[in-house]
């Protein structure tokens, strides 16, 4: 049998059920173990070497991002590119990090892990109470050894003050790039040009194409992609596909010109939401999927929106066949590429 004890301790029994007890003793505060760096000065000296280090490559972190936006912009190539992003991740990520890591080395190794307790007081202290917070917080300020510590605060407050210009410089200027968006109204598609395969830039025959295909088509003028036409190539990508003529809705553009050939359609792959490479299509449904946010396009119908957050049906581009069988453009797209938040005039 148990020994009875006191009865806010115990659980009483009451129609059949056990209650729980009135209130709990207080089992108090677990016992401190003290850190190496609480109790060896040597340790202490290192883990402050290690987390003004950390701050320090934070600080030169926002330096090479800044640097590195200046001084290695995107340019027209894939090197360059890759260059430039190369370098301004790995700067934000050190200044980052440097922040991130020596900020919690310092918490978790430094300052003060003591448990203290305070018993809770009603609404407003008293005076003296006051006096006796206000000079707790001069005391942990003091236990946190950061008035003792000036080269650590200065590392720390200059980290923290350069890391928002790797997010700000960015936004401030535009070195290296062009934000010209009536560029995207017009793109290097023109009345007789080719459909090519893309990357080979191999024409592409309507006879070559079956129904159900699906073909990542660029014009076959684009050449010498690694030499300042990159950014057309981003414009002017499409998407083709084959259908059975009897499953077209709509295959005419307002003035009733026909713009496709025998069930072959083309629709620019930059979704009209965000911009995102739009390519995955569904042969039993007609239904073209943005992979980014699931924007859906109908496409025996204009490439209507059925599905998801884009306002706008995917640019047509007109197409028939020359002389040779090849499929050709009518001219650009009917109107302007991309998202849909740029201006859509099409003069």
């Amino acid at each position: 049998m148990s020994t009875p004890h006191d009865s806010h301790q115990e659980l009483s029994v009451s129609g059949g059920q056990a209650q729980p007890p009135a209130r709990f003793e207080n089992p108090g505060l677990h016992e401190h173990k003290p850190r190496q760096a609480d109790v060896d000065p040597r340790v202490t000296k290192r883990v402050e070497r290690q987390v003004l280090l950390l701050l320090t490559l934070s600080i030169l972190g926002t330096i090479a991002v800044v640097w590195a936006y200046f001084a290695l912009p995107p340019g027209d190539t894939v090197g360059s590119m890759r260059l430039s992003n190369l370098v301004l991740g790995v700067g934000l990520a050190v200044c980052l990090l440097g922040i991130g890591i020596g900020g919690n080395y310092y918490i978790k190794l430094l300052m003060s892990n003591r448990e203290y307790v305070e018993e809770r007081h009603e609404i407003r202290s008293s005076d003296e109470t006051r006096e006796i917070a206000v000079q707790m917080l001069k005391d942990g300020g003091e236990d946190s050894g950061l008035t003792r510590r000036g080269a650590i605060i200065g590392a720390g407050v200059t980290a923290l003050a350069l890391f928002p210009l790797s997010l700000l410089v960015p936004l401030i200027g535009n070195v290296g790039e062009d934000w010209n968006v009536r560029k995207f109204k017009h793109t290097i598609w023109k009345k007789g040009t080719r459909l090519a395969t893309d990357p080979t830039g191999r024409p592409i025959k309507a006879s070559d194409v079956t129904i159900g295909d699906v073909w990542h088509v660029i014009p076959e003028s684009l050449e010498d992609l690694h030499e300042g036409k990159l950014d057309e190539k981003a414009k002017a990508v499409v998407l083709l596909v084959r259908l059975d003529p009897r499953d077209l809705k709509s295959d005419q553009s307002p003035e009733g010109e026909t713009w496709s050939h025998d069930g072959i359609v083309a629709y620019s792959k930059i979704c009209t939401h965000v911009g995102c490479p739009v390519a995955l299509y569904e042969q039993q449904t007609h239904h073209l999927l943005c992979p980014c946010h699931q924007s859906t396009f109908d496409v025996a119908d204009s490439c209507k929106v059925v599905f998801g957050p884009a306002k706008r049906p995917l640019p047509q581009l007109p197409i028939t066949v020359d002389d040779e069988g090849y499929l050709v453009a009518q001219g650009d797209f009917a109107e302007p590429i991309g998202p849909s938040f740029w201006e859509r005039a099409t003069k």
